[in-house]
């Protein structure tokens, strides 16, 4: 579909799928469509002959389509991509690496570094061993997953909180459990928030 789709800027007939596949019946056809759509990879119009709209694909060479989550999830074992309640387009070159996703800002969360609520955090996988000091990332240390800026302290890692009167944690590597790093904050700037200019 997403081939037939960007060759021809139109979605395929019940008809066209089936021939692709070589099956004969249209009701078989749409029977695989139906529960493609049950699973929320796709929308569709029985009232339409290509009433059959992908979901989570973005098609623009330009961007990525990367998932939005309202709020950033208790712990990392709760994540799962498929839960996310959008998605957004970003820039590909903005956009992070496959499996990036994006969280709405709490009123707390990157506080002290000028983040506000309803801000989008733009979060990307990684690993232990690919992070610098420096980097932010939200980890989970036991009590739900918050942000820390992260500095490697002889074999184990300084977490500074990024949240108003958490306290720093040295911990061993093992002990975190990494969701992902920060790579991006994204703001509009027509609801009347404030930008605050204050040197850092």
């Amino acid at each position: 579909m997403v081939q037939y789709l960007r060759s021809n800027t139109y979605q395929p007939s019940i008809r066209e799928i089936g021939r692709r596949f070589g099956i004969k019946s249209t009701k078989t056809v749409s029977e695989h469509l139906q529960v493609l759509a049950d699973k929320g990879f796709l929308e569709r119009d029985p009232s339409r002959s290509r009433g059959v709209r992908i979901l989570g694909i973005d098609l623009n060479t330009q961007t990525v389509s990367v998932p939005c989550f309202d709020r950033v999830p208790e712990t990392v074992s709760e994540f799962r991509i498929e839960d996310a309640e959008a998605h957004l387009s970003v820039d590909r070159r903005m956009g992070g690496l496959e499996g990036s996703f994006i969280v709405v800002a709490a009123v707390n969360d990157l506080a002290l570094l000028g983040a506000e609520e309803g801000d989008h955090i733009l979060i990307s996988p990684t690993s232990m061993e690919e992070l610098e000091t420096g980097a932010i990332i939200a980890a989970d240390l036991g009590e739900g997953i918050s942000y820390y800026r992260f500095t490697e302290a002889g074999a184990g890692a300084r977490l500074e909180s990024l949240q108003p009167g958490k306290d720093e944690s040295l911990i061993e590597p093992t002990t975190l459990d990494l969701l992902g790093r920060v790579i991006g904050l994204y703001r509009r700037m027509d609801n009347g928030s404030k930008v605050n200019l204050t040197q850092h």
